[in-house]
């Protein structure tokens, strides 16, 4: 029996109405995906950064016992990958990462008077999603308006996060390029004191 023009028009409303709900929930899921998928973008920025800040504090470290006296902190990041003030190889970063909100080698570079690198920083100009709850040693970072903000910086007396009078922050434009004899990058970010929320 076929239905009547009145069976068919609501139908029609309940198919319209099933549409739109499944629009609606699949755009929440999005939604919901996204906000994940930054948030472990923010753990991996924040556990390549403090692999940044710690090269730049064994470069530092080692400054003390270089054959030539050499440079208190690098002058590249490449430095960090091959500290030529030593005889034989000294590594202080195994690679230069990339940054996981732009997917590109680029950094801001977080800088003394005459060049030499105390830093780095994210060239994304997103605003976080994580506001609280940071590692003592970055709590400058929260409730910043954006992640160039989050500056992994060693200051002159060697701790991590402080503020320098004599800094000048520059984005490193150059797109560096891992050695060849480098390990390469892991897939995931190992679980880290930095990751907790």
């Amino acid at each position: 029996m076929k239905p009547s023009r009145k069976e068919s028009g609501y139908i029609y409303i309940w198919m319209l109405f099933a549409v739109m709900l499944a629009g609606a929930m699949l755009s929440a899921t999005g939604l919901v995906w996204q906000t994940e998928i930054k948030r472990e973008k923010e753990q991996e920025l924040l556990f390549i950064g403090d692999q940044f800040r710690q090269a730049i504090e064994s470069y530092y470290s080692a400054s003390q016992t270089a054959v030539d006296g050499g440079s208190r902190y690098p002058e590249t990041l490449e430095k960090l990958l091959k500290d030529e003030r030593f005889p034989g190889i000294k590594r202080h970063l195994r690679k230069i990462y990339v940054d996981p909100l732009t997917n590109s080698r680029d950094w801001g570079l977080v800088k003394l008077e005459d060049g030499e690198i105390i830093g780095v920083y994210s060239l994304s100009t997103g605003t976080p999603i994580k506001r609280a709850h940071f590692p003592v040693e970055y709590a400058e970072f929260e409730n910043t308006a954006s992640y160039q903000d989050w500056k992994f910086v060693l200051t002159a007396a060697g701790s991590a996060g402080g503020q320098d009078t004599q800094l000048t922050d520059q984005p490193e434009n150059r797109n560096i390029q891992d050695s060849a004899t480098l390990s390469p990058e892991p897939t995931n970010a190992p679980s880290d004191p930095l990751s907790r929320n």
